[in-house]
């Protein structure tokens, strides 16, 4: 098994700037306490491919709805790999839980952004039976998994990375 990546925390600042721009319901000591109790990403068996993302809060979320999560967790990984974000299996079969740019791509120079490379995740339940999805804090709502990838033999890219969605089409 290769070891390429590994998990952090963004800073308690960037955290709570995150959470008041998104989440403004929340007080400063709620969000102090969701910091501290962030889980890192981990595999829930020796054989899982997919590496859990914890819920920093619980939200329920109804058929229609969508929700944007900052996870508080960043990824440091080799510059040949990516990590690949999707919902749950369990939450996407039994309620259409679905990532809104379908698979979250979080590319290796995203770490080093201004936002320290903080994860966000919107989600959107398109559940078709009208059923609501509620998840706890601090319970698994999406999965990454890191994979290789390769360039063409002409590739020439020089650019440099700073922001996340539609960062790199930006002039």
């Amino acid at each position: 098994m290769k070891r390429i990546a590994q998990f952090f925390k963004v800073s308690k600042e960037q955290f709570l700037g995150a959470m008041r721009d998104d989440h403004p319901q929340y007080s400063e000591q709620e969000l102090l306490d969701m910091y501290e109790s962030i889980k890192l990403p981990q595999r829930a068996t020796k054989g899982s491919a997919g590496y859990d993302f914890f819920a920093p809060f619980a939200f329920t979320l109804p058929a229609g709805s969508s929700i944007k999560i900052p996870t508080g967790i960043r990824a440091k990984m080799d510059e040949d790999w990516v990590l690949k974000l999707y919902p749950r299996s369990g939450l996407g079969f039994k309620y259409r839980l679905q990532m809104n740019n379908t698979v979250g791509i979080i590319d290796s120079d995203y770490y080093y952004s201004d936002n320290e490379g903080h994860i966000f995740i919107k989600m959107t339940n398109d559940s078709r039976e009208r059923k609501t999805v509620e998840v706890a804090a601090g319970s698994g709502f999406a999965q990454g998994i890191f994979l290789e990838y390769g360039i063409t033999v002409d590739d020439d890219a020089q650019g440099i990375r700073n922001g996340g969605f539609g960062s790199t089409t930006k002039s």
